[in-house]
């Protein structure tokens, strides 16, 4: 069971560290995204080139490899129930999934090519809720599309989305689905601590489509 766990939190960690919103600005001929804005390499900053698609590519990209990864090992686990949590039964499959998608997010938080200097991790975290309890991930996008269109900050609307997922996980999934989601959750809040505090001085950049 250690070494398929393993397996899964390694394999999750280099999926998550493809660098996507980099390397396709690169490609597009936008240069290092990391030397504009926020100096960050995730959907949000590369919507700063002024280029809307090379940003939507990026969310899906961002989501999907941490969402592959959950996948994935959900179906190459063995599913064998090891342990109960909170009441309720926990298989080697699901657990599998669990921490591949989280060190998917990790991989995309710290990835290893550059320095563990990466993104945030929204979308990646988006892609491994929506695939292993997608309500719970439709709930969360609803809440950022209403907070991005009627304040037009990303970071308010992530965190906004990142409270409330908790709140909801813990009320309509599995307990061990919830546990994994609240500690997701925490770190999109610790890594937004720069953007906590440029909304609170008034400082937070709008989302725009204009370039810089």
């Amino acid at each position: 069971m250690i070494s398929i766990l393993s397996a899964c939190a390694l394999g999750g960690y280099l999926a998550g560290s493809v660098p996507f919103g980099l390397v396709l600005c690169y490609l597009a001929g936008y240069g290092d995204i990391r030397k504009i804005g926020s100096h960050n390499i995730g959907a949000t900053n590369v919507l700063r080139t002024g280029n809307k698609w090379l940003a939507l590519l990026t969310v899906l990209l961002d989501a999907f490899k941490a969402g592959l990864a959950a996948y994935v090992a959900h179906k190459l686990a063995p599913d064998t129930t090891i342990a109960t949590f909170g009441g309720e039964i926990v298989n080697l499959n699901v657990l599998s999934s669990l921490i591949a998608g989280v060190c998917g997010i990790l991989g995309h938080n710290f990835p290893i090519w550059l320095k563990f200097k990466g993104g945030k991790g929204v979308a990646s975290s988006l892609g491994f809720i929506l695939i292993t309890q997608w309500p719970i991930a439709l709930i969360a996008l609803g809440i950022w599309l209403f907070m991005a269109f009627t304040f037009r900050y990303s970071s308010l609307s992530a965190l906004t989305a990142a409270a409330i997922v908790p709140v909801v996980s813990f009320m309509l999934c599995p307990p061990i689905y919830a546990l994994f989601y609240t500690c997701i959750a925490l770190l999109i809040i610790v890594r937004h601590h720069a953007n906590i505090a440029r909304l609170l001085k008034g400082e937070e950049s709008k989302i725009s489509f204009k370039k810089k």
